[in-house]
């Protein structure tokens, strides 16, 4: 078994649309990135990548690179999942925390849960979610963290 651990955190600015879990959420404010700002799945490459000991979603994509410029994070979750799979990774359960204050992500827990059990090949029971708020404290800005246990 292996676990690995991944976060992820992007300012909110007007003007851009917010990407959560692969999907575009309403609101006012997006994250500030180079990619589309995919707090949670930069999270999770990060978190797949560090289970194999593989660096970084920055080492593999980097923000100097204008390859990179507004891809969709889909992208980096599924070279790190490949990678992961070359070495003998099974995914078997990923779990993740959104802190963001508004907009409110409970509305869209159930679809963002099954695009997340989508994207990473696991069944919806596998993919935990929770949202937090940062009680006014960070209430510019955009945090996911990430926890995957695989096989391998």
């Amino acid at each position: 078994m292996r676990l690995g651990y991944g976060e992820d955190s992007h300012r909110l600015v007007e003007g851009v649309p917010l990407y959560l879990c692969g999907l575009e959420i309403p609101s006012p404010r997006g994250a500030q990135a180079h990619s589309d700002g995919d707090a949670p799945l930069h999270a999770l490459t990060d978190a797949l990548l560090s289970a194999y000991g593989l660096g970084d979603i920055g080492l593999l994509f980097p923000d100097t690179d204008p390859r990179w410029q507004g891809v969709r994070s889909e992208v980096f979750l599924k070279e790190a999942l490949r990678r992961v799979g070359e070495l003998g990774g099974r995914l078997r359960q990923a779990s993740l925390v959104i802190t963001l204050d508004r907009p409110k992500l409970s509305p869209h827990r159930h679809t963002l849960v099954e695009n997340l059990a989508r994207l990473l090949g696991l069944p919806p029971d596998r993919v935990g979610l929770s949202f937090k708020t940062s009680e006014g404290l960070a209430e510019g800005h955009v945090q996911a963290r990430a926890v995957v246990l695989l096989d391998g």
